[in-house]
């Protein structure tokens, strides 16, 4: 038998990137513009409402129209709200450092606890850079990929995490930094990279007469 849905043509990553940048502008880099702007006019609380205040008025205004919600707003809401709730506490500059860990911790929880109740969040941000079909977003292969997915951005998360956390508490500051951001890309280029050839074997599986 042949599988019901079209075969799914992936798009050139110009095509993905346009597809996916107003969701990394929403998510992304518009509450790091306010960010570092609040920072200079408001001070460093003012930079993180700033921030928190855009990115909840995003997902209300979607909330209220009625949108889909990305995947991506949502990795930046847990986030933002984990830092600056930590911050607007403790106003301690180690904590200050410490905010982007435990965000990175929260956010590996989310992924598991999105494949615990069979929404795995990695097919939401799928979504955000792929319009896929809902045919093959119905194929039992196709999900249980994305579940499996999800759980690999879990433990890039949590070794992420723990990654900075001994580096923080190791190293110079300097260290730290630098350190931290080679590392950090290093584990999410190999996940994309994972993912991205995963994802490929899937479609073509899925594909296949059964």
């Amino acid at each position: 038998m042949k599988p019901t849905h079209p075969a799914l043509p992936i798009p050139r990553m110009a095509a993905l990137a346009r597809h996916a940048a107003p969701h990394i502008l929403e998510a992304t880099l518009i509450p790091l513009g306010l960010f570092y702007g609040g920072l200079h006019l408001l001070g460093l609380w003012g930079a993180l409402l700033a921030a928190l205040i855009w990115s909840y008025t995003s997902l209300l205004r979607r909330l209220v129209t009625r949108r889909r919600v990305p995947g991506m707003l949502v990795l930046g809401i847990v986030g933002l709200t984990a830092r600056t709730g930590l911050a607007l506490v403790t106003g301690s500059a180690f904590l200050y450092f410490l905010q982007p860990m435990l965000g990175t911790g929260l956010i590996a929880s989310v992924f598991i606890g999105s494949v615990l109740l069979g929404r795995p969040l990695a097919l939401r941000l799928a979504v955000d850079f792929l319009p896929l079909p809902e045919a093959l977003l119905a194929n039992d292969l196709v999900r249980r990929f994305f579940q499996r997915i999800s759980l690999l951005w879990a433990a890039v998360f949590l070794v992420n995490a723990g990654l900075s956390m001994w580096l923080l508490v190791s190293q110079s500051l300097a260290t730290f930094l630098w350190t931290r951001t080679v590392a950090s890309l290093v584990l999410t280029g190999g996940a994309v990279a994972v993912s991205t050839w995963a994802f490929r074997r899937c479609v073509k599986v899925a594909h296949q007469p059964t």
